[in-house]
Protein backbone atom coordinates (compact mmCIF):
# COMPACT_ATOMS: atom_id res chain seq x y z
CA UNK A 1 0.00 0.00 0.00
CA UNK A 2 1.69 3.38 -0.84
CA UNK A 3 -0.68 5.86 0.86
CA UNK A 4 1.98 8.60 1.81
CA UNK A 5 0.34 10.34 4.80
CA UNK A 6 1.13 13.79 3.87
CA UNK A 7 -1.03 14.05 1.42
CA UNK A 8 -4.10 13.53 3.61
CA UNK A 9 -2.64 15.61 6.19
CA UNK A 10 -1.99 17.97 3.20
CA UNK A 11 -5.96 18.41 2.66
CA UNK A 12 -6.70 18.96 5.98
CA UNK A 13 -4.31 21.22 6.82
CA UNK A 14 -5.33 23.49 3.97
CA UNK A 15 -9.00 22.58 4.67
CA UNK A 16 -8.63 24.22 8.10
CA UNK A 17 -6.39 26.92 6.96
CA UNK A 18 -9.07 28.19 4.04
CA UNK A 19 -12.00 27.95 6.60
CA UNK A 20 -9.91 30.13 9.32
CA UNK A 21 -8.26 32.81 6.45
CA UNK A 22 -12.21 33.20 5.43
CA UNK A 23 -13.35 33.90 8.70
CA UNK A 24 -10.51 36.11 9.52
CA UNK A 25 -11.13 37.74 6.28
CA UNK A 26 -15.20 38.05 6.54
CA UNK A 27 -14.54 39.47 10.50
CA UNK A 28 -11.39 42.07 9.60
CA UNK A 29 -13.37 45.10 10.35
CA UNK A 30 -14.83 44.06 13.39
CA UNK A 31 -12.40 45.38 15.78
CA UNK A 32 -13.82 44.18 19.05
CA UNK A 33 -13.60 40.65 17.95
CA UNK A 34 -9.32 41.30 18.00
CA UNK A 35 -9.00 43.41 21.17
CA UNK A 36 -7.41 40.82 23.23
CA UNK A 37 -4.89 39.68 20.40
CA UNK A 38 -3.66 43.64 19.98
CA UNK A 39 -5.58 44.26 17.37
CA UNK A 40 -4.22 41.43 14.83
CA UNK A 41 -6.32 39.45 13.12
CA UNK A 42 -4.95 36.57 14.26
CA UNK A 43 -7.62 34.15 12.38
CA UNK A 44 -6.38 35.21 9.24
CA UNK A 45 -3.10 34.92 9.56
CA UNK A 46 -3.19 31.66 11.30
CA UNK A 47 -4.78 31.13 8.23
CA UNK A 48 -2.90 31.57 5.43
CA UNK A 49 0.08 29.78 7.71
CA UNK A 50 -2.33 26.52 7.69
CA UNK A 51 -2.90 26.90 4.47
CA UNK A 52 0.67 27.39 3.11
CA UNK A 53 1.57 24.49 5.52
CA UNK A 54 -0.54 21.69 4.11
CA UNK A 55 0.30 23.09 0.21
CA UNK A 56 3.86 22.27 1.25
CA UNK A 57 3.02 18.85 2.95
CA UNK A 58 0.39 17.81 0.24
CA UNK A 59 3.13 18.80 -2.74
CA UNK A 60 6.08 16.87 -0.69
CA UNK A 61 3.34 13.77 -0.31
CA UNK A 62 2.75 14.01 -4.26
CA UNK A 63 6.42 14.46 -5.45
CA UNK A 64 7.56 11.50 -3.07
CA UNK A 65 4.73 9.42 -4.60
CA UNK A 66 5.67 10.26 -7.87
CA UNK A 67 9.38 9.40 -6.98
CA UNK A 68 8.13 5.37 -6.30
CA UNK A 69 6.04 5.10 -9.13
CA UNK A 70 9.23 5.08 -11.27
CA UNK A 71 11.18 2.86 -8.79
CA UNK A 72 10.82 -0.74 -10.81
CA UNK A 73 9.29 -2.90 -9.08
CA UNK A 74 10.31 -5.54 -6.51
CA UNK A 75 11.00 -8.54 -8.17
CA UNK A 76 9.43 -11.76 -6.81
CA UNK A 77 11.95 -14.10 -6.55
CA UNK A 78 13.72 -12.52 -3.74
CA UNK A 79 12.00 -14.15 -0.66
CA UNK A 80 13.19 -14.96 2.55
CA UNK A 81 15.69 -17.47 3.23
CA UNK A 82 15.86 -18.98 6.57
CA UNK A 83 19.02 -19.97 7.77
CA UNK A 84 19.11 -23.22 9.92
Amino acid sequence: MNLDLRIPMGLMFSFVGIILAAFGASTNSTTALYEKSLGINVNLWWGIVLLIFGQVMFHTGRRANKQLQKLPPPSSDSTPRRSH
